[in-house]
């Protein structure tokens, strides 16, 4: 039997949706378990085509690789692991890096914090969520299920795929108070399997400002 069987059901999945392809790999060099600020113990990114060329960043470590540890028997760690879609350029023929680290940062906020991202979730940056993009306009993302890999019964629990999705300020305004999956779901066709373009401007118009009684100063005087 496997150390790892949590990891292999996840490969397992993976293989059924990327058979035949080898993914770039990262392994955590300084991992949470022995003391690090690594909370993922890996993250592979696929090369995909059609609808949309990207990479499919996909994590290992928000839920138990190797044993059971957790109370809940029907979930697996966290209950999830993370996904995102970055648009692939023209040419470009390795992964980008930049996803890994921002995977390993929201990872170290549920670690730290207790606090899972959810369907519906929304979670925003100072700035572009790539450090090394500065004038991209995504500063935020929201969190839905990946519609390809959906959850997997592992050994340890039930484990689901949560996509991140890359949005704009305005859009990021547009999805608090529970309309993240609405507003998805309206731009569905412009973002096909929620793709995220880091050179794309926003989606929506800037809602605009509801109109309010002006206030009088002072008080009513008539014309006598």
């Amino acid at each position: 039997m496997s150390g790892r069987p949590g990891w292999d059901a996840i490969e397992g999945a993976l293989g059924q949706l990327y058979a035949g392809v080898e993914p770039r790999r990262w392994r955590a060099e300084d991992p949470w378990a022995s003391g690090g600020a690594e909370p993922l113990d890996a993250v592979f990114a696929y090369a995909r085509g059609g609808p949309a060329p990207h990479w499919h960043y996909v994590s290992l470590g928000m839920s138990e690789l190797y044993e059971k540890e957790w109370d809940n028997a029907a979930e697996s760690g966290w209950g999830f692991e993370f996904t995102f879609r970055l648009a692939r350029r023209e040419g470009e023929l390795r992964a980008p890096h930049w996803p890994v680290t921002f995977l390993q940062n929201l990872a170290r906020y549920v670690f730290q914090s207790g606090k899972r991202f959810e369907p519906g979730h929304t979670i925003k940056s100072s700035g572009s969520i790539a450090a090394e993009l500065p004038d991209s306009q995504i500063h935020a993302v929201g969190f839905v299920v990946d519609a390809e890999l959906g959850a997997v019964q592992g050994p340890f629990g039930r484990v689901e795929f949560r996509q991140m999705v890359g949005l704009t300020m305005t859009e990021y305004r547009a999805a608090l108070g529970g309309k993240l999956l609405g507003l998805l779901g309206g731009l569905s066709e412009q973002l096909p399997l929620y793709v995220t373009d880091m050179d794309r401007h926003t989606l929506i118009p800037e809602p605009k400002p509801q109109a309010s009684w002006p206030r009088w100063g002072g008080g009513l005087r008539g014309r006598g």
